[in-house]
């Protein structure tokens, strides 16, 4: 299953304006709330000049980018954990994505009416965290039942997991987020509350803050107050105007998208950013194979195995895997080609231990 990113925010924040962006597709855009009543899913490519340089090189039959899933998921009001709204099929979805973009309305406009009445992007996040943290305290409420009546039985194990689900809740009750405490977490307790539990606030966010054409490369005021009401959730912040990002997304030419961009004073689309973001957010990196048929990416956690990663390829890569010949981006890039990377004595051979670093290009000898 692709890795996935799930949009979200109050309704009529510019979510499905920015999703629509993104994916060139045509999600309902509506100015009222539950606009987008189903999830609408879209596959973007993550945008990667490596790719780029190493299609110019080898001039493949095909070249084929990494990919992300994004999911525009029906906005969230007051209430959402107790059902009100569409509150249980949003909280529903985002239990599903991988990681979340929070979308905030940081801009002032009469015409575009906000569900709350006002324009106030620290109020808006925290009516989100307050919903994900009263549908986690519901879900740790269950598990912790449960841990306790294990842990009075003597196990050690249960009553060290229960003392953590402890912290993890008095956590939540004090309004603060699950994330926050994942990195002071052994590997266990990381596992029960990201994967098992499947605690919304535990994951990964990226925060964008949608403002208008005018604040795009300086902020205004409700991105500052934004950025420092977020300060301590070690989360990234960036800034796009959906509105620009939706025109860029219509026009049929390069040429077009770049004029455009000069006029707005942009070096490039934010949502290619955004994108890049995400990819990050995820823990991602990307290693690529290229030859004359084909030159591509390849997504896979960082961190991962040479063994891992040709199972990404295909699952009796992994099995069989033999060895792996690797070789640095780089060092591809300034010889110009494979035979003079192996002619320079550039091309290492890697067994099962090796750990794939971004940028590597790769190929895999197995045996089934």
């Amino acid at each position: 299953m692709p890795l996935q990113c799930g949009i979200v925010g109050l309704p009529n924040v510019g979510k499905s304006t920015l999703f629509n962006a993104l994916t060139n597709a045509k999600a309902l855009a509506a100015n009222y709330p539950f606009a987008t009543k189903d999830p609408n899913v879209g596959i973007i490519t993550v945008p990667d000049e490596r790719l780029d340089k190493l299609t110019e090189i080898v001039d493949p039959q095909n070249t084929q980018p990494t990919t992300v899933e994004i999911v525009d998921i029906a906005g969230l009001i007051k209430g959402a954990s107790q059902g009100e709204g569409l509150g249980n099929q949003f909280l529903a979805n985002i239990r599903e994505v991988d990681a979340i973009v929070h979308v905030v309305r940081c801009f002032d406009d009469d015409n575009v009416v906000h569900v709350d009445g006002s324009v106030d992007p620290v109020r808006d996040k925290e009516i989100i965290d307050l919903e994900l943290g009263l549908k986690d305290l519901e879900t740790l409420g269950k598990r912790i039942d449960k841990v306790a009546k294990m842990a009075r039985m003597g196990s050690k194990d249960d009553v060290k997991t229960l003392d953590q689900l402890n912290k993890v809740k008095s956590h939540l009750e004090s309004g603060r987020v699950a994330r926050e405490l994942l990195a002071d977490m052994d590997a266990d307790t990381k596992e029960l509350i990201t994967r098992d539990l499947s605690l919304l606030t535990a994951k990964p966010v990226l925060y964008v803050c949608n403002v208008d054409e005018n604040a795009i490369g300086t902020g205004n005021a409700h991105t500052e107050n934004f950025k420092k009401a977020v300060s301590g959730e070690n989360a990234e912040v960036i800034m796009i105007c959906a509105g620009i990002e939706a025109q860029i997304a219509e026009m049929d030419t390069k040429e077009e998208r770049l004029e455009y961009l000069d006029m707005m004073g942009l070096t490039e689309p934010g949502v290619n950013k955004l994108i890049r973001s995400a990819y990050v957010l995820l823990n991602l990196i990307t290693y690529f194979t290229a030859g004359v048929k084909e030159v591509r990416a390849w997504t896979v956690r960082r961190g991962a195995k040479a063994p891992e990663a040709a199972g990404v390829i295909h699952s009796d890569f992994e099995k069989g895997f033999i060895r792996a010949e690797v070789i640095k981006y780089q060092d591809f890039v300034t010889l110009g080609s494979e035979a003079k990377v192996k002619e320079a004595g550039k091309m290492a051979v890697e067994g099962k231990e090796y750990v794939v670093k971004d940028g590597d290009i790769m190929h895999f000898r197995f045996n089934v």
